[in-house]
């Protein structure tokens, strides 16, 4: 197998494991019942409403926040696609599977997994190098219009927290955990995570 094969065998395994990760960490949050990130909050809400099962109602949001990509002149790549389209039928295999915990020393060790796991999912995925999430390239997208990233994100993750909770989702103490440490977190992950192609070796 040539240097490039491996390495897109090894971009393609990650991609797939932190997509799958990010989903699972997503319905750890959900089961916890002590509030989630902004957008899970978002997406639960809307279930809520309207009967469709979570990741139903993700990949309906991440097409549609997709969409808004092009008046923003954002590119997509294969890690936009596949995101928008693999992390929410992760997140419902995920809610089958997993027990509802009870307790509230079980439901923070959800918690806790869910949002230590999904900087780790970040860091995975982002890390291949093939674009980010329709969520993360609507906040880029903004940046891009002369928006600061901090106040762009600050504006999507609060409106969507906002219209989650009036829908019906849950806002808690996960919910301050989760968008006090998620930057942090994602900071050490993705530089230790993010692949390079290695240097071509030199003729002799």
């Amino acid at each position: 197998m040539t240097h490039s094969s491996r390495l897109l065998l090894t971009r393609c395994v990650r991609l797939s494991a932190g997509l799958a990760l990010y989903g699972v960490c997503m319905a750890l949050l959900l089961r916890a019942g002590l509030g989630a990130d902004p957008w899970t909050v978002f997406t639960q809400g809307i279930a809520e409403k309207t009967g469709w099962s979570p990741g139903a109602v993700l990949l309906g949001v991440s097409v549609v926040v997709f969409a808004l990509w092009i008046p923003l002149r954002q590119r997509p790549g294969v890690g936009t696609v596949a995101n928008a389209l693999c992390v929410g039928p992760f997140l419902d295999v995920a809610l089958w599977a997993l027990p509802t915990p009870h307790g509230l020393p079980v439901r923070a060790l959800y918690l806790l997994a869910g949002v230590l796991g999904i900087a780790l999912a970040t860091g995975l995925y982002v890390g291949v190098g093939w674009g980010p999430g329709p969520r993360d390239g609507l906040m880029t997208g903004l940046a891009h219009l002369g928006l600061p990233l901090a106040v762009g994100r600050t504006l999507v993750e609060v409106s969507v927290l906002a219209g989650g909770w009036l829908l019906g989702g849950t806002v808690g103490p996960g919910t301050v955990l989760f968008m006090a440490t998620i930057g942090p977190l994602v900071g050490y992950a993705l530089p230790r995570l993010t692949l390079a192609p290695a240097e071509p070796r030199a003729s002799r």
